[in-house]
């Protein structure tokens, strides 16, 4: 069972799983539940909640200088190969990941210091959602090598009402070793632009 990261926490990789060297990052959430209406009922409100998880690569000095350098629904795969994205689910429907990010540290680029690690709510503001309304969302990280849990944080609940997009967590390096911190900072954000921008 892996740490059930509070915000702010911090771990360090290499300790928690030693020689890592390819971790999924895990975003899952629940359907939202439909209300019954009978045939004449209205439709607003009704669609699934699509989440979006993506990563966005920082250099040394805390900027991404590159839309390329952002893995999400409309780019895949990273130029370098380092970071994959299995993609898109748009209504959570199933058990367990509803997107996958793998992440291999082994062949990440050295100009790049810091991952990012993100959620958005897909057309919030014209469906009139934010993470109040998902229910049972998480992003967890996994060591490849053995299916072990390394880490969860859970994203559901009332304290992120109003709230659209989230930074989840951070990998980065230090002392030539990745660790692993817990931000959990909700944002109000239309889209995934947003929060790029916020680190142009």
């Amino acid at each position: 069972m892996g740490i059930n990261l509070q915000k702010g926490q911090r771990i360090s990789l290499s300790k928690e799983a030693p020689g890592l060297k390819k971790l999924i990052c895990g975003l899952g959430w629940d359907v939202v539940k439909k209300s019954s209406g009978g045939l004449f009922q209205t439709f607003s409100n009704q669609v699934d909640c699509d989440l979006d998880a993506s990563v966005i690569c920082l250099d040394s000095n805390g900027k991404v200088n590159d839309i390329a350098n952002v893995v999400y629904f409309g780019n895949l795969e990273h130029h370098s190969g380092a970071i994959t994205h299995l993609g898109d689910n748009v209504t959570g429907e199933g058990d367990g990941d509803d997107e996958q990010i793998v992440v291999d540290l082994s062949a990440m680029p050295a100009q790049i210091t810091k991952l990012i690690f993100t959620v958005n709510i897909y057309d919030c503001i014209a469906r009139e959602q934010d993470f109040e309304q998902v229910k049972n969302a998480f992003v967890r990280l996994v060591d490849m090598s053995n299916n072990k849990e390394l880490a969860r944080y859970n994203l559901s609940g009332s304290e992120y009402k109003g709230m659209t997009g989230m930074l989840m967590a951070e990998l980065y390096r230090h002392n030539n070793e990745w660790k692993l911190a817990a931000i959990g900072n909700g944002v109000t954000v239309n889209g995934l632009g947003e929060i790029i921008n916020s680190f142009s």
